[in-house]
């Protein structure tokens, strides 16, 4: 199933995140990918509010990758895991160097979000969801959602609803 979001404004977007974050559960892999500007890191700010996650969500393109712990006075119960493979995808091999990082030690504790990860982590779950973020020239955004393997149709019919009936 794929379902396609309209996001006018970047703060759309963060919404989006935050809606999408309370539906994810422990286990699940997103996959981001998208050009620059097109606003993954602020779906994964978004993502981080609805999983109630300690701090700000900040990019990890030069970390790589960063945790980000629940916090109980904000409701979060599960781990954030947020990894970036934009720098990964000039290595010769791009997907032994996602297995250096051990991406999959934390996948059964917590959600784990990469961006520019199509085609290098696929592999980390038996499903995960594929966001395809497009940024059109008037700088409004659509986020194209694909769950791939068992588990995501309900999730996504559910994100699917306007965002006053998805539970915000």
């Amino acid at each position: 199933m794929t379902v396609r979001i309209p996001l006018p404004e970047l703060a759309d977007t963060h919404d989006l995140g935050r809606r999408l974050g309370r539906l994810l559960r422990q286990g699940d892999l997103v996959v981001l990918t998208g050009p620059l500007g097109a606003g993954k890191t602020a779906l994964v700010q978004g993502i981080g509010d609805g999983l109630g996650v300690r701090g700000d969500v900040t990019s990890p393109t030069f970390v790589i990758a960063r945790v980000h712990q629940p916090d109980a006075a904000r409701g979060g119960t599960l781990t954030l895991v947020h990894a970036d493979a934009y720098r990964l995808g000039d290595a010769p091999d791009p997907r032994a160097e996602i297995d250096d990082l051990d991406l999959d030690a934390d996948m059964d504790r917590a959600v784990t979000v990469v961006e520019w990860g199509e085609g290098m982590v696929e592999q980390l779950a038996e499903a995960h969801l594929l966001v395809r973020m497009h940024r059109a020239e008037d700088d409004s955004r659509t986020a194209e959602l694909t769950g791939r393997g068992p588990g995501w149709s309900g999730r996504l019919a559910a994100l699917d609803q306007p965002a006053d009936h998805a539970g915000r």
